[in-house]
């Protein structure tokens, strides 16, 4: 039996202006993920990731290195609420 797992990240270093939402946006498509995506004002990247439990666990592996260019620093995750079906890019 799988197990839903809600993740919120903010995911911080060199994450905007190197695709890095809309490789997250692939990515979480691809492990079946809902949830959303989206730049923060102070330079890091926000995410909500819902799942099943190991496929949250691979995206949030894959987030620690991002996409070509990246250059993540940290991520800071706290269990969320479930989101919508579906995963999107929230614009500002």
């Amino acid at each position: 039996m799988s197990r839903i797992r809600t993740v919120e990240v903010n995911i911080h270093g060199r994450v905007q202006g190197v695709g890095y939402r809309a490789w997250t946006k692939s990515q979480a498509e691809r492990l079946g993920l809902s949830g959303h995506v989206r730049n923060r004002a102070d330079g890091t990247v926000a995410a909500i990731f819902s799942g099943e439990t190991e496929a949250v666990a691979v995206m949030l592996d894959a987030c620690r290195k991002g996409p070509p260019g990246a250059r993540v620093t940290d991520i800071v995750e706290r269990e969320g609420t479930r989101p919508e079906a579906g995963f999107q890019i929230l614009r500002d």
